[in-house]
């Protein structure tokens, strides 16, 4: 592996539940290289999201670290967590999460404005982008006048548009058909050539797994060799 950007230390996540405890992860412990791409596989309620949300600093650990180039992002406060996923994370969820109201433009030149970029120049980035992943006919379309897999490759495409240093996707595929899913394994693998990013994927799809550099299980709270 190469020298790794993210570590995850003896990660533990417990919830409660009325007067009982669910432990979904259990000292776990990871690392991802740069510009490696990990698929994380497991069943249903086996922690996966759980995981990936910890490791974006989206939720915190009941114990253990996460450290991003040997900074704890848990240790930072609530508006400096927001700013560390602007600038180094992307993320790409099951159901796409769009804004309504904005077209693919909009939507993809979001993280942009919100760093406190010009307006004009993140929407030059954010064409480019959307270009980039075979959207510039859907440009100034509303995310209700996409089919399924246009509106992941919007999604991935706002994912990308900061180039983090890390991209975390959750069930990328899982609701596509197996047509669109085909056509976002071909993106993924045209981008893994292309950029010095990393990606971490929890799913379900095997075959999406494949394609990764390397395939972990999630199994009873910890991480197994696939």
């Amino acid at each position: 592996m190469t020298k790794p950007i993210l570590i995850c230390k003896n990660i533990s996540k417990t919830f409660n539940e009325g007067d009982s405890e669910l432990q979904v992860l259990s000292e776990l412990s990871l690392q991802v290289g740069a510009a490696e791409h990990l698929a994380i596989v497991g069943s249903s309620g086996s922690g996966k999201s759980s995981l990936l949300h910890i490791m974006g600093a989206l939720d915190s650990p009941s114990s253990g670290q996460v450290l991003f180039d040997g900074l704890d992002v848990h240790q930072l406060n609530e508006k400096k967590q927001a700013e560390f996923r602007n600038q180094n994370l992307g993320f790409v969820y099951q159901f796409h999460h769009l804004l309504a109201e904005f077209n693919a433009l909009e939507n993809v030149a979001m993280p942009l404005l919100i760093a406190g970029k010009d307006i004009k120049q993140a929407h030059n980035q954010a064409q480019s982008m959307l270009d980039r992943v075979g959207m510039t006919h859907r440009l100034t379309h509303l995310p209700a006048q996409l089919s399924g897999g246009e509106r992941q490759r919007v999604a991935i495409a706002r994912a990308l548009i900061n180039q983090p240093r890390l991209v975390l996707a959750d069930e990328p595929t899982g609701n596509l058909d197996q047509k669109n899913a085909k056509a976002i394994f071909s993106l993924i693998d045209e981008l893994k050539k292309e950029l010095d990013t990393s990606f971490v994927f929890v799913t379900h799809d095997l075959e999406l797994a494949s394609h990764m550099d390397r395939q972990l299980k999630l199994v009873n709270g910890h991480l197994e060799r696939e």
